[in-house]
């Protein structure tokens, strides 16, 4: 069984210090059997990161969308997974006002963090959440899953204007907040690409071979699970070398990075 002594130990290795800002994509599953479940993974992370953030996806672009726009933060069920659904409803953290991105962040400054998210009008904008851990240094860690899972890559797209990657024709959600108000988003842009037979996450593992040449991702283990142990700072600076260099989409199909792009 992985305690809370484990996390912390593994953290530690990964090389997360604690008041780094961190956000991961999980699969409880992968790891085997967690002291406490995923409520106890929670207050580990949360109370090893103790002058940082522990930031948990809570995504819902599964369920708010055109035909359905209203997102409820105290309601509203994220669609990737128990970790997620855990998260989004524990008192001890602020779930954002992102109405297909939110996020739930544990940590002195969580409200600080997520503030100004219903003002959002793309999933993941320069600013945002998600965004913010270039200018913070901030990790990703990605525990069970690989870059498809990788939602921080959506905002490197945001910040580096990749074409191609937001609907052009926008709507607008309504969001219901913490005390009940209605809100009502600007005009929001899903992801959407035209060039692509699927979303682009789906080619973000094109990115392995670079991210671990330049020395964005290192690997570790938690109980049984494989981790990816990301820099958010890195895996951006290596994306923008690369698409400065590139003549065509390069998440649009598995056809692989040319290594002449970030050798």
């Amino acid at each position: 069984m992985i305690t809370k002594n484990d996390i912390f130990e593994f953290l530690k290795n990964c090389g997360i210090k604690h008041d780094d800002k961190l956000t991961l994509h999980c699969s409880l599953r992968s790891i085997g059997k967690i002291e406490n479940g995923a409520d106890g993974f929670i207050d580990a992370f949360s109370e090893y990161l103790s002058d940082g953030l522990f930031i948990v996806p809570t995504h819902t672009w599964n369920s708010v969308c055109r035909s359905n726009p209203f997102y409820d933060v105290r309601s509203t069920m994220p669609c990737i997974g128990t970790l997620a659904r855990v998260a989004a409803f524990r008192t001890d953290g602020v779930r954002s006002l992102h109405p297909t991105h939110s996020v739930t962040v544990f940590g002195k400054s969580a409200a600080e963090w997520v503030e100004g998210e219903e003002h959002s009008a793309s999933p993941a904008p320069v600013g945002g959440c998600l965004s913010r851990l270039y200018e913070e240094s901030g990790k990703v860690l990605l525990i069970g899953v690989g870059h498809d899972k990788n939602t921080y890559l959506h905002a490197v797209d945001e910040r580096l204007h990749i074409p191609d990657r937001l609907n052009p024709e926008p709507f607008t959600i309504t969001i219901k907040d913490h005390e009940g108000n209605m809100l009502v988003s600007p005009p929001f842009h899903t992801h959407f690409t035209a060039a692509a037979d699927t979303c682009v996450s789906e080619y973000y593992p094109n990115y392995k071979d670079a991210f671990e040449y330049m020395g964005a991702v290192t690997y570790s283990q938690l109980g049984s699970a494989l981790v990816y142990c990301c820099d958010a700072r890195k895996m951006t600076d290596t994306a923008q070398i690369i698409w400065a260099k590139a003549d065509r989409d390069l998440c649009i199909s598995h056809e692989p990075i040319p290594a002449e792009y970030y050798r």
